[in-house]
């Protein structure tokens, strides 16, 4: 079953540092890397190497061909891929000795896409296909209600969260995908303390009946909540040394599995194993691993 990304295409400058840089402060890094990243096309690669039949709708910068070869190699359709002369997204990222990272986006040419340039992508899309989305591209309410429109099987990731997403169609997702902080952004409930999963669960049920959330947390594991049931599946213990493209991956993995059949507990176990070789590893798509790794992989 063919998936549709309407995904973010950025370049990573990924600067290793001791700790995250401070208000005021000239820091030294140890290490720089250029990369491709983009929460979108990180889902598509993994994806890709899960397994799936995945479109990227996507632009970059036309010098920018070299880029875009990582989603090629990992198998990603090239046919919704387009250039122009905005520049590519780019994304500023630090990350500390501890694994942690911080990150400053630039949409570039992710927010080049008007409503008719989406409706022509979508034009060989048939009802019960799948469209993946994030919130770093131009046009998100438009591309959801064109999809579900067409019959499409919607999922949402909605980082960067904003204002704005709470304004979205978010009802007519199949699966929305959120950290912990961000499902209680989506839900107006303080994050200090954040709220128990077994306390969201009956808040989602009414918010959202039909959708499958997928709650991601970090180090702990992730879990789900779908008609009223809590699923979940702790983090596999590795050392981490870069967490970047973490969440791409899982959410990539976990819709594969999803896809091909598997419970929501294989799913969970599934794309949290991908995760976890993907934090040993230092990059975003650089980091995601093959089916075949993860299938060897040991806990």
């Amino acid at each position: 079953m063919p998936i549709y990304n309407y995904g973010s295409i950025n370049i990573d400058h990924v600067y290793r540092v001791p700790h995250l840089v401070l208000p005021g402060e000239t820091l030294s890094s140890h290490h720089y890397r250029q990369v491709l990243g983009g929460k979108g096309a990180n889902q598509s690669i993994a994806l890709a190497r899960a397994g799936s039949e995945v479109f990227h709708i996507g632009r970059y910068n036309v010098a920018d061909q070299a880029l875009v070869q990582p989603l090629i190699e990992a198998g990603v359709a090239a046919e919704h891929l387009e250039t122009v002369n905005e520049p590519s997204g780019h994304a500023i990222i630090q990350v500390d000795d501890q694994a942690e990272n911080s990150i400053i986006l630039y949409a570039g040419a992710n927010h080049s896409f008007t409503v008719t340039d989406l409706a022509n992508s979508l034009q060989a899309a048939k009802a019960g296909d799948w469209l993946l989305l994030q919130n770093e591209c131009s046009c998100t309410q438009a591309m959801i209600e064109l999809a579900a429109a067409r019959g499409l099987k919607i999922a949402f990731n909605p980082a960067p969260m904003n204002a704005a997403v709470k304004d979205l169609p978010l009802d007519k997702l199949s699966f929305l995908f959120v950290t912990q902080v961000e499902v209680c952004q989506l839900l107006n409930l303080p994050t200090e303390p954040l709220p128990t999963l077994e306390d969201l669960v009956a808040l989602l049920q009414a918010r959202w009946p039909d959708t499958l959330v997928v709650i991601t947390l970090g180090s702990k594991g992730a879990a789900s909540v779908y008609q009223g049931q809590l699923e979940f599946v702790p983090a596999v213990p590795v050392q981490a040394v870069d967490t970047t493209g973490a969440g791409g991956t899982f959410t990539g993995y976990f819709l594969h599995a999803w896809m091909q059949g598997q419970s929501l507990r294989a799913a969970l176990e599934r794309a949290g194993k991908a995760s976890a070789l993907c934090v040993q590893r230092v990059g975003a798509s650089s980091s995601i691993p093959t089916a075949a790794e993860v299938d060897a992989f040991k806990q």
